[in-house]
């Protein structure tokens, strides 16, 4: 009786409030409550470099504990449109306040990084994922650790650092970066290294050059008898990924991406987006989504890697080809067949329906 009484307040409810739901009020008096999607609240954007900073986020009620290493997904209105980007979680775990930070390097055109980095404000409200990923230390600790970082690739490792570093004696950090100011969590890194917890080795790129594996095999001679733990730009985790192939150990090395590892590339090919209107001429080697948004096209996007699926549009006729194996995807007119654009090229005329 008591079940269905409530039931007919809240319909009652949401034809006074239409066209609004009654939820729809409670998300702006209580944005993080519990049961309503998930959202965090920026609190704080604290400088790290000229070009990083710190963002403070308090989670709604029904988040979840991270593990060390892993990435959340953060959608923000950027400019009227709402953006979703993939960052690593770099707090300890049970902050007293309760909140996470993610560490974001703006980059050159960066829509979300540039706008969480330059013109973010505390009390804004951001969407949020449940943290994922798997690049985190195994259950049982290795005796030796060798972490390799360039740029903001530093970002997970440091959330593993502040998590587990007392748990190992023997710990080699490598970082690159262009100038010792640029070093995000520089000041950090350095204290650690001074307090004998680990032993920091800075490669400033503008003085020393790019940091690759031949360099990285003389910095740590015993790199061979190290679990090591990679991220960065693709092309260092590929040399690395050879580097360690070919020395026969490759199950030593696990590697963190921003961005998906192109490994073939086809002929490319004009791409329609039928609703839009809109015809690119995109090669073979351009993920649909860069190419759409060079254009100026408003995509569906999330974590730009292939994992989340937030950038999945349906193919309505033609071919595409997965960066990541080169598996070619074909559709006719009403196939319906779905592919992500983020990491699949034209591979000939192919019509995009969005």
């Amino acid at each position: 009786m008591l079940g269905k009484l409530r039931d007919r307040v809240v319909r009652v409810a949401e034809l006074v409030t239409t066209p609004l739901l009654p939820s729809d009020y409670l998300d702006l008096v209580d944005p993080l409550r519990s049961g309503a999607a998930l959202r965090g609240r920026i609190e704080e954007v604290r400088p790290e470099t000229r070009d990083a900073a710190t963002v403070v986020i308090r989670p709604g009620r029904d988040w979840l504990p991270h593990t060390p290493g892993q990435y959340v997904r953060i959608g923000i209105d950027v400019d009227g449109v709402r953006q979703w980007r993939a960052y690593s979680i770099t707090s300890v775990l049970g902050r007293a306040d309760g909140c996470f930070t993610i560490t974001v390097k703006a980059i050159p055109g960066g829509k979300v990084s540039n706008h969480l980095v330059h013109r973010a404000r505390p009390g804004t409200i951001v969407q949020l994922d449940q943290a994922t990923g798997d690049f985190v230390l195994p259950a049982r600790r290795p005796e030796k650790c060798l972490f390799v970082t360039a740029g903001s690739g530093v970002t997970p490792v440091m959330g593993i650092l502040r998590n587990h570093v007392h748990e190992h004696d023997d710990v080699v950090v490598v970082h690159s970066a262009p100038t010792a100011d640029d070093v995000i969590f520089g000041a950090e890194l350095r204290e650690l290294a001074r307090t004998g917890q680990i032993r920091l080795v800075e490669r400033h790129t503008e003085s020393a050059g790019l940091l690759d594996a031949a360099a990285l095999a003389e910095l740590v001679p015993d790199l061979a008898e190290r679990s090591t733990w990679a991220c960065g730009p693709v092309g260092l985790l590929e040399a690395l990924e050879e580097h360690w192939a070919a020395a026969g150990i490759a199950d030593q090395l696990y590697t963190e991406r921003f961005r998906p590892r192109v490994l073939v590339t086809g002929e490319g090919g004009t791409v329609s987006f039928g609703r839009s209107g809109r015809s690119l001429e995109v090669d073979g080697a351009t993920p649909i989504l860069d190419a759409a948004e060079e254009a100026g096209l408003l995509m569906p996007s999330g974590c730009r890697m292939g994992i989340c699926y937030g950038c999945v549009l349906p193919l309505r006729e033609g071919a595409v080809r997965d960066l990541r194996t080169g598996e070619v995807t074909t559709a006719a007119p009403g196939d319906g067949v779905l592919v992500q654009t983020c990491i699949s090229a034209a591979a000939g005329a192919c019509d995009i329906d969005h």
